[in-house]
């Protein structure tokens, strides 16, 4: 193990990030291939375990023959496949149910290991069974989509959506090991590459203004994949191990994170997590972009910020507007419904990450209610 925060570049343009928490401490690496030699990674960590794969049908389709001969390469036992529905919807209690009954069949205990094979709604879905089966079982990440390598697969927040909003359910449940190859990234439809490219301009938002910059200069090069892709994917995670090594269970700087998702976990809700309509990384954009000009509202930041960030975001094809999501929306108040539901908020008061500029994203607490409903409504209306 590296030491905490730290990026270790290999041979075969394989990069090392390190999540420093302890006895919790793991590994992520980035680089191609990483599927196929996954079981030797796994058996050195995990020696002796067994394993069960949670992953989607379109996944399955392209990868899980990969990841079966890396397991058996190992001497893995694959003791069960778990391929579910593609899409945010499968991130349910029905989808739980029967991802926990089929742990439990396979006869699998808390030594063995739960792989996840997918983007970030395999991820949470399969680190909140780990986490619940037999009170916590191992778990590896082998995320396949640009968002889950660089956010959702890191940090072991885990869970489900429930009618009432998204992740509303679920526990902290740390990896044993991150596998981000980035080779699957080059079959990835162009929409969830820019959706996951949100999540990682994101990290230059709230704290990081030089790889924000970075970005509007190379974003192409990230696009087009080699190294700027990797070095690019590995300064996210490194951003992202930095802030959940100072703090775990989001009681303080964690919540930073959360930059532009108070905003687009509401529309996400509002749109019935239908992916047609609205992709996670979609509302992320949207909503950085209402924040950016939420804090320019209240005269928290220039203007000028919140035209280059959304510059920047429509530039590489995300939206950035109310108007950008197909179909109707909910009225203001029906909007506003939705983020007070949301997990940001403590005891009845609005809580957003809001900016004072670029890189410099803070928590705001006690945001009134009426400002942000009579923001959605100028939005709603332009």
């Amino acid at each position: 193990m590296q030491e905490a925060g730290s990026i270790t570049h290999e041979a075969g343009d394989r990069v090392t990030v390190s999540v420093g928490l302890g006895e919790r401490a793991y590994d992520i690496l980035i680089g191609p291939n990483l599927i196929a030699s996954s079981g030797a990674e796994i058996a050195e960590r995990l020696p002796g375990t067994r394993a069960a794969v949670v992953t989607d049908e379109n996944v399955a389709a392209a990868h899980l023959e990969t990841l079966r001969a890396g397991l058996d390469e190992a001497g893995i036992d694959c003791a069960d496949v778990i391929a579910l529905p593609p899409g945010e919807r499968s991130k349910s209690f029905d989808a739980l149910q029967e991802t926990v009954d089929s742990i439990l069949a396979a006869r699998l205990e808390r030594s063995d290991t739960l792989i996840a094979l997918g983007g970030g709604v395999v991820g949470d879905l399969a680190g909140f069974a780990a986490g619940i089966v037999r009170r916590g079982m191992h778990f590896v990440q082998m995320p396949t989509s640009l968002l889950a390598q660089v956010d959702s697969s890191v940090g072991g927040k885990t869970g489900i959506n429930t009618p009432r909003g998204k992740n509303l359910v679920g526990v902290f449940h740390q990896p044993k090991l991150v596998l981000a190859d980035t080779a699957t990234l080059d079959t990835l439809p162009p929409r969830e590459f820019r959706a996951g490219y949100a999540e990682m301009a994101k990290y230059g938002l709230i704290n990081r203004p030089d790889f924000f910059r970075w970005l509007e200069a190379n974003w192409r090069d990230v696009f087009s994949g080699g190294a700027a892709r990797a070095e690019a994917i590995a300064e996210s995670c490194r951003a992202k191990a930095e802030i959940v090594e100072r703090d775990e269970r989001e009681t303080g700087d964690r919540a930073l994170l959360n930059l532009g998702h108070t905003f687009g976990h509401a529309l996400e809700a509002a749109t019935g997590y239908d992916s047609q309509r609205l992709v996670h990384g979609e509302g992320v954009a949207i909503g950085m972009a209402l924040a950016h000009r939420f804090s320019a509202r209240m005269n928290l930041a220039s203007p000028d910020d919140a035209d280059r960030v959304e510059a920047h975001l429509g530039t590489v094809g995300l939206p950035t507007r109310l108007e950008h999501i197909p179909g109707g929306l909910p009225d203001a108040e029906r909007l506003l419904s939705y983020i007070a539901q949301d997990k940001k908020v403590s005891r009845g008061a609005l809580t957003f990450i809001l900016t004072h500029g670029v890189g410099q994203s803070f928590i705001a607490s006690d945001v009134p209610a009426s400002e942000v409903q009579a923001f959605l409504k100028e939005c709603l209306e332009q």
